[in-house]
């Protein structure tokens, strides 16, 4: 392991925020059969997409081809409102990069306990030094660690821990 990597990444500093806000978009994105409207039809289609085999999903509310009960319940609350989209929470996480000349990527892991154990939330390499966590729960504290990777796929020790408690 190169000495260098290994202690600029453990000396690292994080930095992170959390974004709680959500997005709304016309009700185009719930309006499921795209007859211009969103009604019953649009919550009937919506409920067959959560129930049927993922590959029949064409719903873009929380994802591409994601459907389940938060969308149903989206594509509900847009009869009488918005259309939110996309998903409402996430950690955005920024490190400062390593000074070796062979990393070629950092691997992002997160915990539920300080100190791990951690698991792997990019198994493919981050080439910048942000990465924004897409699928945190509310209610729950997160500890994430990053580590810089050399490109004979040689992996520094842990960074220092950043704490995220998800609202």
């Amino acid at each position: 392991m190169n000495k260098n990597l290994y202690a600029f990444v453990t000396a690292g500093v994080f930095l992170f925020a959390l974004s709680a806000s959500s997005q709304t978009a016309g009700l185009n994105a719930c309006d499921l059969n795209k007859d211009g409207a969103v009604n019953n039809a649009d919550v009937d289609l919506a409920i067959s997409m959560s129930l049927g085999p993922s590959s029949g999903c064409t719903a873009n509310i929380i994802g591409q081809g994601v459907c389940n009960v938060v969308v149903v319940q989206r594509v509900v609350n847009a009869i009488n409102g918005a259309c939110v989209v996309g998903n409402p929470r996430s950690v955005e996480l920024n490190w400062v990069a390593s000074v070796s000349p062979n990393v070629v990527g950092y691997r992002v892991y997160r915990g539920t306990v300080s100190g791990g154990p951690y698991t792997l939330l990019t198994p493919t390499l981050v080439s910048g030094v942000t990465y924004t966590d897409t699928a945190p729960q509310s209610g729950q504290t997160y500890f994430y660690v990053v580590t810089a990777v050399s490109g004979s796929d040689t992996a520094s020790g842990y960074s220092n821990e950043a704490v995220a408690v998800v609202p």
